[in-house]
């Protein structure tokens, strides 16, 4: 046998234990993801029990829960010796959340809405004391061409606006409160007193609505937007020619904003 046969064969074993190493590795991270999403499935689990659902023996459950235990991945509850996803899986998630971009996570939404409902459906983003559209989509039934993407609008004369600042700071709200708010309209709110008890409706109802407020004949109604943390990062809101929403017809149109705003943030992040 020649030095480059045995050469041959010593690169192969080599290039063999390479491959199980990988294969043995690969297992690893796919067991130690499983051994999460059963965490995040049950809440809480025993050794026996995650080794069970892994097909695994205990101490190779162990192990893992020993290597996420040390990444902060997994807790253990000392006095019952059960598992549960630790703070880190938090850490990484606010990452990932953090990555996600509200115009384009609600592209696809605030398109259906409109066509759900046949009206202008939009998402707004607080801008200082203002609120900002960045997504707009037109349903079926829209009949005017006004264009309200990239255009501020005052947070007490609108749907959107009234649920962002409904959901900032108590000190905030209570600053812009404070000042003097513009009458846009007859139906235009201006007593801080008036406007404060429509923002703790809207926190309590999960919904706000304005009726010619902004201009004489449009109804809108919005829904907040939650981040993976819970705060409101945006509203999705739909408006309209007041004859067309009123009556049932606006009360079933409260509900599909709702169900639009609950989608957008299951899609950024937020668990209900």
């Amino acid at each position: 046998m020649t030095d480059k046969t045995e050469d041959k064969k010593a690169e192969d074993k080599a290039e063999e234990r390479a491959t199980k190493g990988t294969a043995g590795g690969v297992q690893s991270v796919d067991r130690a993801v499983s051994v999460m999403e059963i965490l995040a499935q049950h809440g809480e689990a025993g050794v026996t029990e995650i080794a069970d659902e892994l097909n695994v023996h205990k101490s190779t459950a162990f192990r893992l829960l020993g290597v996420l235990e040390n990444r902060g991945l997994v807790a253990q509850e000392q006095d019952r010796g059960k598992y549960y996803l630790g703070a880190g899986v938090l850490r990484l998630a606010g990452s990932a959340a953090a990555r996600l971009d509200i115009s384009q996570e609600g592209a696809p939404v605030c398109r259906d809405l409109a066509a759900e409902v046949g009206e202008t459906a939009n998402i707004a983003v607080l801008d200082d004391d203002a609120a900002v559209n960045i997504m707009q989509a037109r349903g079926t039934s829209s009949v005017t061409a006004q264009n309200w993407l990239g255009r501020r609008t005052p947070l007490h004369a609108t749907s959107s606006g009234k649920v962002l600042l409904a959901h900032e700071p108590k000190s905030v709200r209570e600053s812009i409160l404070a000042r003097k708010s513009a009458r846009i309209t007859e139906r235009t709110v201006t007593v801080a007193g008036e406007l404060r008890a429509q923002l703790d409706a809207v926190r309590a109802n999960g919904f706000a609505v304005a009726m010619d407020e902004l201009e004489v004949g449009l109804h809108a109604v919005a829904a907040p937007v939650h981040a993976h943390d819970g705060d409101v990062i945006g509203a999705i809101s739909v408006s309209g020619p007041a004859y067309r929403l009123e009556g049932e017809t606006f009360e079933e149109l409260i509900k599909c904003t709702m169900a639009a705003a609950a989608e957008l943030s299951r899609r950024m992040g937020y668990r209900y």
